[in-house]
């Protein structure tokens, strides 16, 4: 049987998470808030846990989920290497809607699906789930719906969706942004963009000048909410090209003619991918 705490009584608080602190040392699953949707958590290290997580959401191996964690140190152990943008980019953006993937520690005894050897880390900015974090340690963490349905952006959708398969349910009220995290893969030469979200292309070429956009498959299997994620990354690179364009262009007018001349602009980037 479920339990649900209001976490706008102190008491309540202090009780759910102890609970939902509980239930995740015995390798139960709980609902947290977070800054962007609610999130369905288990223990990164018990593998039975992160099955169960999968098999709440009707997810398989193949899409394993992002780790939360409540410090950086978490994040520093968990990855083989920050690499060149790493640090300055957890210094600028966490906590908050920054999804970093990293090569995994070789040393790490978990298995949370086929990442390949790889781990995407964030750290999210609500004090609820900070707090559990903190008592809990790393927690793989996707979005508290069924897979293909809308994510939650209250507990009591979140409920309605995943019933008694969770142990605890914390309630902090609704989400203050159902936009997703951002999702940047650090582990090859050039930072690459996974999914678009609550960071904007711009912002994040403050700290990392090139980003990989990539071209969408002209066919994908995709869910309304992932089109129109691949569909904002595709406009953020025909913008950027339309900039090379009339930079190009200026450079080859006379010099009084490039003075006169406006640069392009380009377009924020924003996603719906219910996956947080």
């Amino acid at each position: 049987m479920s339990a649900r705490y209001d976490c706008a009584d102190a008491q309540q608080r202090d009780e759910g998470l102890t609970a939902a602190m509980t239930a995740v040392q015995e390798g139960k699953l709980v609902v947290l808030p977070t800054d962007t949707v609610y999130g369905l958590g288990a223990d990164a290290f018990q593998p039975d846990a992160v099955t169960a997580l999968l098999a709440a959401k009707g997810r398989g191996r193949s899409m394993p989920p992002p780790v939360l964690v409540g410090t950086v140190r978490a994040a520093s152990a968990l990855a083989e290497s920050l690499g060149a943008y790493g640090q300055d980019l957890i210094d600028e953006f966490w906590p908050g809607p920054l999804t970093l993937v990293f090569r995994s520690s070789p040393t790490l005894q978990w298995d949370l699906g086929d990442a390949l050897g790889t781990v995407a880390l964030r750290m999210p900015m609500d004090p609820i789930a900070l707090d559990l974090l903190r008592r809990t340690g790393p927690l793989a963490v996707s979005s508290a719906n069924k897979h293909g349905k809308p994510a939650a952006t209250t507990a009591g959708e979140a409920q309605a969706q995943l019933g008694d398969a969770i142990d605890v349910y914390l309630d902090g009220g609704p989400s203050s942004d159902n936009v997703p995290s951002t999702i940047l893969d650090l582990t090859g030469t050039v930072p690459r963009m996974l999914r678009a979200g609550a960071i904007s292309i711009d912002d994040l070429r403050k700290i990392v000048p090139v980003i990989d956009l990539p071209t969408p498959d002209p066919q994908p299997k995709l869910s309304p909410a992932d089109r129109r994620a691949a569909e904002a990354i595709a406009a953020a690179n025909k913008a950027a090209e339309t900039r090379t364009t009339a930079k190009t262009a200026e450079a080859a007018q006379p010099t009084d003619t490039v003075a006169e001349s406006a640069a392009g602009g380009e377009t924020d980037d924003s996603g719906t991918e219910p996956d947080d």
